[in-house]
């Protein structure tokens, strides 16, 4: 079973799922585009599997 996670696009402040491999894998980060507006950001994954979403221009 896949998991999903629910993410707010810090650009235009939509939902949408992210479903799949970067939520299973170990803390890190990843580069996603919104799938409403299609703005760039970056998703934060911890020890515990909670993220958040970042603009990139503060992500880095």
């Amino acid at each position: 079973m896949k998991s999903s996670k629910e993410v707010t696009c810090p650009a235009c402040f939509e939902q949408f799922t992210l479903w799949g491999s970067p939520l299973e894998s170990s803390a890190g980060e990843f580069d996603y585009d919104c799938e409403v507006c299609c703005h760039p950001m970056v998703i934060r994954v911890d020890e515990e599997g909670d993220f958040m979403a970042l603009p990139l221009d503060e992500a880095y």
